[in-house]
């Protein structure tokens, strides 16, 4: 199961509990949950973050989820939440979903086909009123033309063109169907949804409460009667009070490889995994601001960067190499080692990438004696100032001293929004292993997440050829193609696939973290406490 390591059940006897048959679940209890940082908003169509989607995906639904049972996404785990059922035309450009009827939203207002319609009309900016302040996935559905719609319980997606990753974007935790009648002022600070748990409140910095949906349409779902989310800003204390028994789960991505050992010398009976998390570190240029417009300086800090001592130092060796998309075996659309080994910048000899990098700074004029001084900016977690720390010593050898601008998580991401930074460390979190949902998203020319203004026509030709190819294994070579581009040219140099813990009380029962995204298995209806 790849990075999916049994790193838990220190005796015997809390494994042959863990083997044993499932008893019968359990309804009631309270589920604890810490919080890393605070959430921008409760707004998950607007938000690009975990920090959003932990603590609140479990007011929402989706047309389709990916089964939280099976730890592997993929268009095969695809299962129906809200629509019961989905069919394709035989031009495959119409995706129709039939609906469930009866569906109530948390303020009694009935969920029909037309909040379908008007979120998709909201995201792909044909509706009436437009007040996101956010879209950052509105490139996923420039091949949306409309929803239509039959009568309350049928929906029809209509494409200009085919799209097979449709169904594995609408799966995402950031595609979550949102209420017509709510303006999305309120959405932002107290959502509705129809999900299995009803927003209380939200205290920032503080706590986030939500409760049992009674009017769930899942009728035995949820188990859990409440949820609590508090906030803790210390990671050392975080760790401490998992440990220590006070939270039920960590957060997704909190746990390093160290800390993982040493929660469970503090707590053995809890149970933790090392999964792969579909995060990456990578490295943001600013290709318009000087220095930076000179495509040289690009390339020799991607030449500079020594991914092994980045692995090393954060991850034991843990992490993946690989480039924008998921590396393998996690990942169903990563490049082969030996492939990837020729590109620029990913040779085992990295002494040899060091001096050519060193040579071209040289040819600019750069040297020991007339460094380049930048500021480094990331953002307030120690998953984003760790390894730039790591980056700031590597880029000091190719005569780049940097120093480290560290952003809170609102200030860091208005700062990426208005492309408003020169270099960057940034942990870019992939919701769903699509090419749809990443390389589309991070590097056409017109997305908004597009945070490095990286734009290459013939990418983005690329980049519409492989949405709409339907043979999974041609998607995969063009695929190849863009990463190659992509590298050759700079873009956004990937560092590393990060990999992280997660870990539990021995008594939560039904939680199963997902080796290819974290995102997507945090609506907690199926988790039940065996106390």
């Amino acid at each position: 199961m790849g990075l999916r390591l049994a790193a838990c059940v220190a005796a015997l006897g809390i494994a042959a509990v863990a083997a044993s048959p499932a008893s019968a679940q359990k309804k009631g209890g309270t589920l604890r949950l810490y919080h890393n940082d605070n959430p921008p908003s409760t707004s998950l169509l607007e938000e690009s973050t975990i920090a959003s989607v932990m603590p609140f995906a479990a007011v929402f639904n989706n047309l389709v989820v990916f089964d939280p049972a099976k730890v592997h996404e993929s268009i095969d785990t695809v299962v129906p939440d809200l629509a019961e059922s989905w069919s394709w035309d035989s031009t495959n450009t119409k995706l129709t979903f039939k609906l469930r009827h009866g569906v109530k939203w948390h303020d009694g207002q009935p969920f029909t086909a037309k909040d379908v319609q008007c979120t998709w009309r909201m995201l792909i900016g044909k509706a009436e009123t437009q007040d996101f302040k956010r879209n950052p996935r509105k490139v996923w559905y420039t091949k949306l033309k409309d929803v239509s719609i039959n009568g309350d319980d049928e929906a029809t997606f209509e494409l200009t063109e085919p799209q097979p990753g449709l169904l594995t974007l609408l799966a995402s935790a950031f595609s979550v169907v949102y209420p017509c009648h709510v303006p999305q002022q309120v959405m932002r600070t107290k959502p509705i949804g129809t999900g299995p748990f009803k927003f209380v409140e939200f205290r920032r910095g503080d706590q986030i409460r939500l409760v049992r949906n009674p009017d769930y349409f899942k009728k035995d779902r949820p188990y859990l009667d409440e949820i609590t989310v508090r906030s803790i800003d210390s990671r050392a204390t975080r760790m401490l009070a998992f440990s220590t028994g006070d939270y039920d789960i960590t957060f997704p991505s909190d746990v390093s490889v160290p800390l993982m050992k040493d929660v469970k010398a503090r707590a053995p009976s809890a149970i933790c995994e090392m999964t792969a998390t579909n995060t990456q570190i990578n490295l943001l240029v600013n290709r318009v601001n000087p220095p930076f417009d000179n495509p040289d300086i690009r390339h020799a800090m991607s030449l500079a960067l020594d991914r092994k001592a980045f692995n090393t130092i954060l991850f034991e060796g843990s992490a993946r190499l690989g480039g924008a998309m998921l590396a393998k075996p996690e990942g169903e659309w990563g490049m082969p080692a030996e492939v990837l080994s020729t590109l620029m910048g990913y040779s085992p000899d990295t002494e040899k990438s060091l001096a050519e990098a060193q040579a071209i700074m040289q040819k600019l004029g750069y040297s020991d004696a007339k460094p380049l001084s930048i500021k480094i900016q990331t953002r307030n977690l120690p998953t984003y100032r760790d390894p730039a720390v790591i980056l700031a010593d590597q880029l000091k050898k190719i005569y780049i001293v940097a120093e480290l601008d560290i952003l809170d998580t609102p200030r860091w991401y208005s700062r990426l929004q208005r492309k408003d930074y020169t270099i960057g460390l940034n942990v870019t979190g992939v919701s769903v292993d699509d090419p749809d949902g990443n390389l589309v998203e991070n590097y056409s020319c017109n997305s908004e997440r597009n945070y490095t203004q990286y734009c290459n026509a013939d990418v983005d030709k690329l980049l519409a050829a492989q949405s709409r190819e339907l043979d999974k294994d041609k998607r995969r070579k063009l695929v190849f193609d863009i990463e190659r581009i992509l590298v050759d040219d700079a873009a956004r140099p990937i560092i590393l696939h990060s990999s992280a813990g997660n870990c539990w009380q021995p008594y939560v029962r039904n939680f199963h973290p997902h080796d290819n995204s974290q995102y997507n298995n945090l609506r907690f209806e199926d988790v039940w406490l065996d106390k």
